[in-house]
């Protein structure tokens, strides 16, 4: 049997240059190389062939097999480019604009009012959120028998403290902590502000959350007094809410400070509240049983804390009437800041 190779080839180029689907060049391929196609019935009929035959048919059907498959991979490539899909891109399209994200408003404040204290050189530093009650409650001079150390008022864990027997491990109620850690791993003279989130088993209504943030200072170093505290936090009031703004300090009592204060103050920037003294911070010079659970000896040294509630300054600065809307992820409200 004798085959007409050249018109075989032109047949074989026709077909595929014809070829309008990836189906169509699929059946072209099959019609020369599938199992009953052309070139595996030339490879059947070599048997009977003789060998001069032989050599001519072999080479042949070898030559239309590599013609063939070249021609499909060539259609194939052509076919996918003229085939528009559905996802691709079509860069004569305006694109779509997106928003610039920002920083939240508490991360905000945090960032402003630690600005403010390392301008007067503080120093940032970070402490665990979770605690043992050591840091959170006895070195800080708070007793036993004191209801921030009840259930009702700290989450308690149940990773039981490694060491302290019988004891568990609890999520930190305020900053407080912070004092002592930097005081076991620094000697003074030191000035440092520690901001964090801290937990407490709060009802949650407009002005109370159970997670918050606090900003914690502290600063130790020779002959400090209660009047370089008073000149700190008055700096520090004038430069964040205005030089106009009213200060006035008011005895308090926290079992880690003594003597200790709050702060309140009047400012025209807060919104419905102007000429109404408020709340924004407490203070007091370091307890000595500080120090000592610190292993600070002596009275070599003295110093002063204050902590302030983050939330609560921004809600002043900005009037904003509801704790929960810093935290409902609603866009409207976010991008005002």
């Amino acid at each position: 049997m004798t085959w007409d190779i050249e018109r075989i080839k032109a047949e074989v180029t026709a077909d595929a240059a014809s070829a309008g689907s990836l189906d169509a060049l699929e059946a072209v391929r099959l019609k020369y190389l599938g199992k009953k196609g052309l070139v595996p019935e030339m490879y059947a009929g070599l048997g009977s062939a003789s060998a001069e035959e032989k050599r001519a048919i072999g080479k042949g059907a070898n030559d239309i097999k590599v013609l063939t498959e070249t021609l499909v991979v060539e259609r194939k490539a052509v076919l996918a480019l003229s085939v528009k899909r559905v996802d691709a891109f079509d860069v004569s399209i305006p694109g779509v604009c997106r928003g610039v994200g920002t920083k939240h408003l508490i991360d905000q404040t945090i960032d402003e009012i630690c600005d403010v204290f390392e301008c007067m050189g503080f120093v940032i530093q970070r402490g665990p959120e979770i605690e043992s009650e050591f840091y959170n409650f006895s070195a800080l001079n708070i007793p036993l028998d004191h209801p921030s150390r009840d259930s009702f008022d700290t989450f308690y864990l149940d990773a039981k403290d490694p060491d302290a027997i019988g004891r568990h491990l609890l999520l930190r109620s305020h900053t407080s902590p912070g004092q002592v850690r930097v005081m076991q791993k620094h000697n003074p003279p030191m000035a440092v502000i520690i901001p964090g989130k801290v937990y407490r088993p709060d009802a949650v209504d407009a002005s109370h959350s159970f997670m918050f943030h606090q900003i914690e200072g502290l600063l130790v170093n020779k002959n400090v007094t209660f009047a370089d505290l008073k000149g700190l936090l008055t700096a520090f009031c004038k430069k964040y809410f205005g030089y106009d703004v009213k200060m006035r300090f008011r005895p308090h009592f926290f079992p880690f400070t003594e003597p200790s204060a709050e702060v309140d103050i009047q400012s025209n920037i807060f919104k419905g509240r102007a000429g109404k003294w408020l709340e924004i911070l407490g203070c007091g010079m370091v307890h000595p049983k500080v120090f000592e659970a610190a292993g600070y000896q002596g009275q070599e040294h003295s110093g002063f804390a204050f902590g302030m509630g983050v939330e609560r300054i921004a809600m002043l600065k900005h009037g904003i009437g509801d704790i929960r809307t810093f935290v409902e992820n609603d866009v409207r409200f976010l991008k005002q800041f």
